[in-house]
């Protein structure tokens, strides 16, 4: 334990509790966190709110003291603080076992407190409602990291779209360099291993009068998922990191390495460094240089993807040779 006790201490009471090695049938007592800790009864309780506050389950009893339930501490806050090495991003984490959309309830949070939750993560172990880009729904079934960062970049509103870049290269670069296999990105915001996604990334910009008043960054990332529990109609075409390598994979390292490469290149590009952000993007691009179908609302056609330009937009050139910017729409490779 460090000097100063905090509320982590007290986490590694409940659950050495919960091991039976300290207190008794899964309790600790007021009377042992004083003692062990070295707090008085108020700071107890004030450890007690904030370790809910992050998401975890804690039964109070006056006759018998302090119960921790939760047994599942794969993405909890300490097992990703254990790990974690950036300034900001992910520093507060709220955690859900399960919880409609990690984006509904960020959106909460910043319209209630946008000035102190620059950077906070929420996550959930399983989404039952989450969305994807057009409304889709976003299937986030357990076995994979499902979260939102609250963000509030200096960034101009049409400069917004780099997060998604500096999103997709981080999370990609870490599946290449951590586990030696080809993360690709596919244009706007899918993360590939060959063709098939096991990722992706969605950014919510709100907005008013040209002025910023935060942005949400949602992913998530297919890590440990049973392809079983994929929808049929979709299983085909996804895939997860463990089925990838024939082993589970421990959640925590590969989101903190994800964070930590995502506060670099947010840095960079709060700094106005966009050139090289999209240069590492065209590296990685499972798009660029390859025959497309382009669907947009009304229409579709097929060509060449030649490049995304300074803004994002795709370029394609038509068999006709003309080239159509491609703002939005579903890009498939043919």
């Amino acid at each position: 334990m460090t000097d100063i006790p905090t509320a982590f201490d007290l986490l590694h009471l409940l659950i050495a509790a919960q091991k039976n090695t300290f207190g008794s049938n899964g309790v600790c007592t007021t009377d042992e966190i004083i003692e062990c800790l070295s707090v008085q009864p108020v700071q107890v309780l004030q450890y007690v709110d904030e370790l809910r506050d992050m998401g975890y389950t804690i039964v109070a009893s006056h006759d018998t003291g302090y119960h921790l339930v939760d047994t599942d501490f794969a993405l909890m806050p300490h097992t990703i603080f254990s790990h974690l090495d950036t300034r900001v991003i992910g520093r507060k984490i709220k955690y859900f076992s399960t919880i409609p959309s990690t984006s509904w309830y960020a959106r909460e949070l910043a319209e209630q407190h946008a000035n102190s939750v620059d950077g906070m993560m929420i996550i959930a172990r399983e989404q039952t409602g989450g969305l994807g880009r057009l409304g889709r729904a976003w299937s986030s079934p357990k076995g994979g990291i499902w979260a939102t960062l609250i963000l509030k970049p200096s960034l101009p509103v049409d400069k917004m779209f780099m997060l998604t870049l500096v999103g997709s290269v981080s999370i990609a670069k870490v599946i290449r360099k951590k586990y030696k296999i080809g993360g690709l990105i596919k244009w706007p915001n899918d993360i590939m291993i060959g063709d098939k996604k096991v990722g992706g990334l969605l950014v919510e910009v709100n907005a008013h009068k040209g002025a910023l008043d935060y942005c949400l960054l949602g992913f998530g990332i297919d890590v440990n998922v049973n392809l079983d529990n994929i929808d049929p109609e979709i299983r085909s075409r996804v895939t997860s990191i463990s089925d990838e390598l024939g082993y589970v994979v421990d959640p925590a390292k590969l989101l903190a390495a994800c964070l930590k490469e995502f506060e670099i290149r947010y840095d960079q590009v709060e700094d106005g460094e966009y050139d090289s952000v999209l240069r590492e993007w065209k590296g990685m691009s499972a798009t660029i240089g390859r025959r497309v179908r382009v669907n947009k609302l009304s229409s579709s056609f097929e060509g060449e993807a030649i490049d995304v330009d300074k803004d994002g937009t795709l370029l394609v050139r038509k068999d006709n040779g003309t080239v159509e910017r491609v703002i939005a729409g579903d890009v498939f490779p043919v």
